[in-house]
């Protein structure tokens, strides 16, 4: 396959999308899923196999609306069942930016200051710029939630969670000592947090197509979480636990992004929060193939193609491993396949869609 020659008629049916993953419809078709695709990778689909005009969004809103539509435009023709959207409350903290380095990227990466942060003591959570979200702006989803075709849904969330939010505002180091020396600011950092949290979801779920929400909150790293378990139970799951119970009321999954190890907090997030589905996996941390074993009966495993294989594996060698993730996870249900993170700026348009070619011939729709 030569990227100009890719071709799929979407089929999109978010019902059946459900319903494997909830284990009531049985099926041969393993669905995709994905949590974000970069705009570098989007970009060379959109312009030199879909015809579209590149659009950039910012503030004109022709501009903007341009940019939804070629968003609606990609998941549908890649054969998502499914658009993913995530907008966040302004929330500022301290960040370093270096030039991204990825072919045909013009921005730069950023990440927050693991030393430093915004909020240190009682005077700097007095003073933050709380935002308001009766001032937030939520035509994006709306736009979004009325323009997807017939049987594409909706998932939605909050751009980054409670953990994510808590430790750049604090930084890492900063949030690590409070967690010893200043816990009830911690408490109250995260218990503002949450609520924010809580007042954007209230004005999210409930868009007529939305079929799941799915946001992100990385609490791991390679070999544990990156602050100890029962502080995640005291400052971070309750939170969950409250966005997932929005959902339920509503009659729609809650899925979880995290990166990292998380094995030692998944019962609780599985038990107590009450996720339906997780997503973010490292082959060295633990195989897809393998958390599926254990926790599969209990959950939807999303994802879990190695961003190592994804970004670094010849094009055939792709194929290989998404062909053996069809036959393992998804032979055995409640599985959609797709990368295990997210289609950063560095995995090659190629391999992009060899995934994506694979999946498809797979349910003989190719």
């Amino acid at each position: 396959m030569t990227v100009s020659t890719f071709a799929y008629t979407p089929r999109p049916d978010a019902a059946e999308f459900m319903g494997i993953l909830s284990g009531k419809t049985r099926s041969t078709r393993v669905p995709l899923v994905e949590y974000n695709v970069d705009e570098v990778v989007m970009k060379p689909i959109l312009t030199d196999i879909l015809g579209c005009r590149w659009a950039t969004g910012g503030v004109d809103r022709d501009e903007r609306l341009a940019y939804l539509d070629n968003m609606i435009e990609f998941w549908y023709r890649m054969g998502y069942d499914f658009v993913r959207y995530e907008e966040s409350l302004p929330l500022p903290d301290r960040r370093n930016a270096v030039p991204d380095t990825a072919p045909g990227s013009a921005r730069s990466r950023e990440w927050t200051d693991e030393h430093q942060g915004v909020i240190a003591t009682w005077e700097d959570f007095d003073s933050y710029p709380w935002p308001s979200v009766k001032e937030f702006d939520f035509s994006a989803y709306e736009y979004l939630n009325d323009h997807v075709p017939e049987g594409m849904g909706m998932i939605f969330s909050h751009a980054g969670g409670v953990f994510e939010h808590l430790s750049w505002m604090m930084s890492f180091e900063g949030l690590s000592i409070a967690l010893y020396e200043s816990p009830g600011l911690v408490a109250a950092v995260s218990d503002r947090l949450g609520q924010l949290m809580v007042e954007f979801y209230e004005q999210i779920v409930d868009f007529d197509r939305l079929i799941a929400i799915f946001p992100g909150d990385d609490m791991g790293y390679k070999s544990a979480t990156m602050i100890s378990p029962n502080h995640l139970r005291k400052y971070v799951l309750p939170w969950h636990k409250r966005f997932a119970s929005m959902a339920h009321k509503r009659g729609v999954p809650y899925f979880l992004h995290s990166c990292g190890n998380i094995i030692p907090i998944i019962g609780d997030l599985i038990d107590d929060v009450g996720i339906d589905g997780k997503h973010s996996y490292e082959d060295a941390i633990v195989p897809v193939q393998e958390f599926q074993a254990r926790f599969g009966d209990r959950l939807a495993v999303l994802g879990g193609l190695d961003i190592n294989i994804l970004s670094g594996a010849p094009e055939e060698g792709v194929r290989e491993h998404v062909r053996f993730l069809l036959e393992t996870c998804g032979g055995r249900g409640r599985y959609a396949l797709g990368s295990g993170n997210s289609i950063p700026s560095y995995v090659p348009v190629r391999n992009y869609l060899a995934m994506i070619e694979e999946t498809h011939r797979h349910a003989g729709m190719l």
